[in-house]
């Protein structure tokens, strides 16, 4: 499968100029059809606590403009939204959608980052998801989530072969994301692809690092620190002849059952 990671640097609260943005990096490095196109967290407006902002019902133009470019290149996209959760907050959500403008899976963040203020602002999910694209059953995950190995075990439970963290992960802690992403490749023997923006908020540096790892946690592909779409691949085959190969997965597997 074809993946087209987009490490964008978004602009601060500001979702029609990081629209134009992306429209802008996939006519630069046009996708196939059928592959996967997939954008960080919180895209269209950057990690911004303002939901003034950042909420939109379900199928406003944010989902709107996933639907777009799906429908336009032929591909499945995932991104990040932010929806109406209960109690006057937003769910942090990865939204996923098919070629034909379907809704594939829509995740909602199950850990909120309780450091800074997201989790007064944001409502946690209760449950991890996995879809199918391209023959690989793919789990999204949000950011801190990937901090949490019982969320990859529990979507491995449910056939994950390719786990995709969105991402607004700082440059200060950009070594953490690095080492989590290897580590919850190794320990499920699948793909970790981690795509995080790059550039400035009023308070934050990101410095990308948009990578893949592979199910023995070498990186395979890695965008640096700048603005682009990092184009690689992953197939189910390389995680299936190598959780038969070495069996951690089989022996988890059989113990939690």
């Amino acid at each position: 499968m074809h993946i087209y990671a987009i490490q964008l640097d978004s602009v601060w609260e500001d979702k029609t100029a990081n629209f134009a943005k992306v429209r802008h990096l996939l006519n630069e490095s046009p996708p196939l059809p059928g592959s996967l196109i997939v954008l960080p967290e919180m895209f269209a407006t950057g990690f911004s606590t303002r939901l003034a902002v950042t909420l939109e019902s379900i199928g406003a133009e944010t989902e709107l403009f996933l639907r777009e470019i799906a429908t336009q290149w032929q591909c499945a996209v995932l991104g990040g939204v932010v929806t109406p959760g209960p109690e006057g907050k937003g769910y942090n959500q990865a939204l996923a959608i098919a070629p034909d403008g379907t809704e594939l899976v829509r995740y909602t963040k199950v850990r909120p980052f309780s450091y800074g203020p997201e989790a007064e602002v944001h409502a946690p999910g209760q449950e991890t998801k996995v879809f199918e694209w391209q023959g690989l059953q793919i789990a999204p995950l949000i950011c801190y989530d990937l901090r949490f190995p019982e969320l990859a075990r529990s979507a491995l439970n449910q056939g994950a072969e390719l786990f995709i963290c969105i991402a607004a992960w700082p440059a200060r802690r950009i070594q953490h994301w690095l080492t989590l992403i290897q580590a919850r490749a190794i320990e499920n023997q699948a793909y970790v692809l981690g795509v995080n923006r790059c550039g400035q908020e009023p308070e934050t540096s990101y410095s990308g690092r948009t990578v893949l790892a592979d199910p023995q946690g070498i990186l395979i592909a890695d965008a640096s620190s700048s603005e682009k779409v990092l184009h690689t691949e992953a197939d189910a085959g390389t995680v299936r002849i190598w959780r038969n190969e070495f069996p951690a997965v089989r022996d988890f597997c059989g113990a939690a059952s």
